[in-house]
């Protein structure tokens, strides 16, 4: 007979929170450490720009391998498998640069590991949250990725807290820290249950299936809109907290990261709190609009200050964007399975890379004026927002099984 706290769903939904947290630290640790490792390992600045290029390419390779191998997947064995592909990445970064050919030799193959790890966690915490018996779906969806925002603020201001006490020389001890969190995980994971996604008898629609479906090539567009309107202002939120409170970068990019992502998670945790009450697609619907308010707040105010609150209030309106998709998925396609949640990951981190890259290439074409790029990031939320209207109001061939636009579980 299975133990009690196996049947407690409760720590599966704690192990998947810590899995964003994880996702957190292997995204946002490296790049506090760049400046040290140009100076200690005199690594150039263009070489280090190309650690953030791999670890987006990778994540999204692995979650294209686990859409193309997900009715093969074990939930369990996968995840735990991925958890301690971050923590051996974070652990080896302490001493293969200095085992290694060269230091950025070694960076990179540990940046590798751990991203192959992100990429797992990404196309996989999703479903098995999906597949817990919640009565509140949508809630616990949003409030598994409302971790991602808190592990981003803890690894910012743990990690500067540590640097302040005990010197940016002695990182590799919290390199070690940071890794024993996805090491736990991998540990607690051996112990929640566990769900299929798709019930015993049924098939899910597998990637041509997919493929075929008018209503998930829009849900892709939207990824692809929710990832790029949260990291065009991500971003940048550094520049607005220096330019507006005319402080050191330190201090800035605890002003404007940390305030951007107190902000996001806020949002996020307070739509699980409330979701009973709230239909979803409206609550999307409604935050598309707040976040194109938000960008032209930022680019139009006339005092610095209020370009600050623009970009903390798109933290706020971006919040549900991402795993408000994934929701509103999952009740338009429910035999997507995992292939479904895997395959929506492609654009949404595409949008991520491609957003910022979006905002600067047109800052540099209008005389490096970044607020011209941001303009121009306008385009999507209010892309996101069509889509959304089309899908409330337009006609669109679902799959049989789908509940009603809007509905929620």
């Amino acid at each position: 007979m299975n133990s009690p706290r196996r049947e407690n769903y409760v720590h599966t939904l704690h192990a998947c929170n810590i899995s964003y947290v994880t996702q957190a630290i292997v995204n946002d640790f490296a790049p506090l450490l760049f400046l040290w490792f140009q100076n200690n390992y005199r690594i150039r600045l263009e070489d280090l720009s190309l650690l953030v290029l791999a670890n987006f390419w990778l994540q999204m390779c692995v979650a294209f391998a686990c859409a193309k191998l997900a009715d093969r997947l074990s939930y369990r064995v996968t995840l735990v498998a991925g958890q301690l592909c971050s923590a051996a990445g974070l652990a080896l970064l302490t001493v293969l640069p200095g085992l290694m050919p060269s230091p950025m030799a070694g960076i990179f193959c540990s940046v590798a590991l751990y991203a192959v790890g992100g990429g797992v966690v990404e196309a996989v915490t999703s479903p098995v949250v999906e597949a817990c018996p919640f009565k509140r779906k949508a809630a616990a969806m949003s409030l598994v990725h409302s971790f991602y925002c808190w592990g981003q603020m803890i690894v910012v201001l743990g990690s500067t807290l540590f640097f302040r006490l005990f010197g940016l020389d002695n990182w590799r001890i919290l390199a070690l820290a940071w890794a024993a969190v996805p090491l736990a995980d991998a540990v607690y994971f051996l112990f929640v249950p566990m769900r299929p996604l798709i019930r015993e008898g049924e098939h899910g629609l597998g990637l041509r299936g997919l493929l075929r479906l008018p209503v998930f090539w829009l849900m892709a567009v939207m990824m692809l809109c929710a990832g790029a309107a949260e990291h065009c202002m991500n971003q940048w939120a550094s520049w607005f907290a220096e330019s507006a409170l005319n402080v050191d970068k330190a201090v800035g990019d605890l002003a404007g990261p940390c305030l951007f992502a107190l902000m996001m998670g806020s949002s996020r945790t307070l739509y699980a709190v409330f979701s009973t009450r709230l239909n979803l697609v409206n609550c999307l619907i409604a935050s598309c609009a707040l976040s194109v308010l938000a960008y032209l707040t930022a680019v139009f105010a006339p005092h610095p200050a209020l370009a600050l609150a623009g970009c903390a209030l798109c933290g706020w309106s971006a919040g549900i964007l991402w795993a408000g998709v994934f929701s509103t998925a999952s009740l338009a396609i429910p035999l997507g399975g995992t292939a479904m949640f895997a395959l929506l990951a492609l654009p949404g981190d595409f949008g991520c890379g491609l957003g910022p890259a979006y905002v600067g290439t047109v800052a540099s074409l209008c005389g490096d004026k970044l607020k011209a790029g941001l303009l121009a990031a306008t385009v999507f939320p209010a892309l996101m927002l069509g889509c959304l209207l089309y899908y409330k109001y337009g006609w669109l061939p679902h799959h049989p099984s789908a509940k009603p636009h809007g509905s929620e579980r």
